[in-house]
């Protein structure tokens, strides 16, 4: 499973593939996460969300199907 991490970049967001780079900006983190779960839509893995100052927030998997954690969240 890839690994992607949408993260800020100055008064901006990025969405990065591990050890691929940078694939796409964002002028906000609501645009981001929306951004992102469409370009995850096909491009399957594992999203690492962080906060403004950089911190984990949360990891979404996509598809969900592909979750190794059964939850319902």
């Amino acid at each position: 499973m890839r690994n992607y991490h949408l993260a800020p970049d100055g008064a901006r967001w990025k969405l990065t593939r591990e050890n691929d780079g940078t694939l796409l900006f964002f002028e906000t983190k609501e645009d981001a996460v929306e951004g992102c779960a469409a370009y995850m839509g096909e491009h399957p893995g594992s999203l690492k969300i962080h906060r403004a100052n950089g911190s984990f927030e949360e990891e979404r998997t996509y598809p969900r199907s592909m979750d190794p954690i059964e939850t319902k969240g």
